[in-house]
């Protein structure tokens, strides 16, 4: 277990968190604070260094008087490995577990990824349109030639995904039943706009009228509402 206080080091830490976003939203804004004037006094503890597994943010020890104010309190951990953050919260000297506190954090277990034509069988499967050879041959089509992105387990199987077309919109985003309503979609669409807005592509998609949980996602993510046809809602990020 390492205390970072060399602001090389904090710097190089927050660069490398920029690259894990938005999974390491919670430790990368702590860290930006850090390296910005440090206004809540934290500090940042690693499991090692360079190559680490666990980040962990927490006040300075001098911060916390009051051993029952959790609010003023407040950790925050990353962590690639599991077992690297359970010993790293097991630390006394980490983690004063006779004083209350928050812990806030995430895992990078899950890591996004570039759809292979090889997946397009399973995008089928989940089109509801889909029914013969031309879906398939249509959607291995769009893997190979434009813009898509999705989030794959540890072992690699995919989770959810959503693709481009031939007229730059989003298009065919899915979560497999089993991992929705846990924000995979939205970490999937958010690198798929990113890589979009790279090429000065505008973002727009296409969602069917009744599919509400689309939507609602879209509007939280500042895409706004055009009516475009009586079948489809369109939808462009400013």
């Amino acid at each position: 277990m390492l205390i970072l206080t060399c602001s090389s080091k904090l710097q190089l830490l927050e660069s490398v968190l920029r690259k894990g976003l938005p999974e390491t939203l919670l430790v990368c804004g702590a860290v930006m604070h850090i390296n910005r004037g440090n206004p809540a006094q934290h500090e940042v503890m690693v499991d090692s260094w360079p190559e680490f597994k666990a980040v962990l943010t927490r006040p300075q020890k001098e911060v916390v008087k009051d051993n029952r104010d959790y609010y003023a309190n407040l950790h925050a951990v990353f962590y690639r490995e599991e077992d690297a953050c359970r010993t790293l919260l097991e630390n006394k000297d980490a983690v004063d577990w006779d004083k209350a506190f928050q812990l806030q954090g995430k895992a990078w277990l899950l890591h996004l990824g570039t759809l292979s034509p090889s997946d397009a069988p399973l995008v089928n499967d989940n089109w509801a349109f889909a029914s013969n050879d031309r879906s398939l041959r249509y959607l291995k089509s769009l893997i190979e030639d434009f813009p898509n992105a999705c989030l794959l387990d540890q072992k690699g199987q995919l989770i959810a995904w959503c693709l481009s077309d031939a007229i730059g919109c989003l298009t065919h985003a899915y979560t497999l039943p089993e991992y929705q309503g846990k924000g995979h979609m939205k970490t999937v669409l958010q690198a798929l706009g990113r890589k979009l807005q790279a090429k000065d592509f505008a973002l727009y998609g296409s969602v069917l009228p009744e599919n509400q949980n689309s939507k609602k996602l879209l509007i939280s993510q500042g895409f706004h509402l055009l009516s475009l046809t009586n079948y489809w809602h369109q939808y462009w990020l400013h």
